[in-house]
């Protein structure tokens, strides 16, 4: 997976938005709309486009329908157009298969763009125009159940967490914090471009899969009341795991699965990355504060359930094992590296 000499990699920005294939599209609606309090940016027949009360842009996540439920794709916003053809001179140069999308033949709101799938298997956009939105930021009256302020990040399932690891740094994405073992080997990595925690983090598990779409919101106050909203009308089985606080990225958070099993993570509390000698934290995968920093077990859904991601024609991409397995790691040894 070698970086290609003479053509650089798209400048990225930051995630930008996640599009998932539902099979119900008014059972997602009830959920991410009603529930978590995105607001609905554009709608048709077969998709919904979904903001934050934070984010310009159109949108940030499309639910749209489908017979399988999968992840359609992720998408990176790149710093001008000539990255997108960039992007496209890239991933073509790694033997990966590209497809360009005009504007107009894509996803609504987004202009010219180029989608690939990775060497790690996973469908990714890269794209620089996209239409603007109102600003919410002090809609109050229109603020609602989880308060959604924007996008932070992708959580995906990979069997090789190094490889993840380089070709994230090929692509130009610092480090903030690693989980690793006695033998400096790496078991979680988060990656960054904007100046936060992560856009992507990896997940060593079966892949490729989609393990969690992140979203911000402004107040751990408010992780809790998302969890209070489900119980208050008996869905709290839409409930994985929390409200709890991560030792790795300090975030306070809470765990929710979609009407299809796709999970989403309420996450707020992380912290600024943007020195350029930011240092890598680096957990051992022994300390049991690494996932829960109070040292609460995480149950095994979230290490073995994961969504499938499809392929740029829309077939569901083949499934490989993990090399390490995490959750199987006895925890309460050594602490920090």
């Amino acid at each position: 997976m070698a970086v290609p000499k003479d053509c650089p990699a798209p400048d990225v920005v930051r995630s930008a938005y996640a599009q998932l294939a539902v099979t119900d599209l008014a059972a997602s609606r009830w959920f991410w709309v009603d529930m978590l309090g995105f607001h609905v940016q554009c709608e048709t027949k077969d998709a919904l486009h979904l903001r934050g009360t934070d984010e310009l842009t159109h949108h940030s996540l499309v639910l749209r329908q489908n017979d399988v439920a999968a992840l359609d794709h992720i998408s990176y916003r790149v710093r001008t157009p000539e990255d997108v053809e960039r992007a496209a001179r890239y991933f073509d140069a790694l033997g990966c298969p590209v497809r360009r999308v005009p504007a107009g033949k894509g996803t609504n709101g987004v202009g010219d763009a180029v989608r690939v799938v990775d060497p790690l298997g996973f469908p990714v956009e890269f794209f620089y125009e996209i239409e603007r939105a109102e600003r919410l930021i002090q809609r109050y009256d229109l603020h609602r159940g989880a308060q959604i302020a924007r996008l932070d990040h992708f959580n995906i399932c990979t069997p090789d967490i190094p490889a993840a690891y380089e070709h994230y740094r090929g692509l130009g994405f610092g480090c903030s914090e690693t989980i690793e073992g006695d033998e400096h080997e790496l078991y979680a990595a988060w990656m960054f471009r904007k100046q936060t925690v992560h856009d992507v983090a990896f997940t060593g598990g079966a892949g490729p899969q989609l393990h969690h779409v992140g979203v911000a919101t402004h107040e751990s106050h408010q992780v809790l009341r998302t969890a209070d909203i489900f119980g208050a009308l008996h869905a709290e089985h839409h409930i994985e795991r929390g409200p709890g606080r991560h030792g790795v990225s300090n975030a306070f958070y809470v765990y929710l699965r979609d009407p299809d099993g796709h999970r989403v993570e309420i996450y707020t509390s992380d912290y600024y990355t943007g020195d350029p000698d930011h240092e890598t934290y680096r957990w051992n995968v022994h300390d049991d504060r690494r996932r829960d920093f109070w040292g609460n077990a995480v149950i095994e859904s979230w290490y073995k359930e994961a969504s499938p991601v499809l392929d740029l024609d829309g077939v569901p991409q083949p499934i490989s094992a993990t090399i390490l397995d995490e959750s199987a790691v006895k925890v309460g040894a050594d602490g920090l590296g």
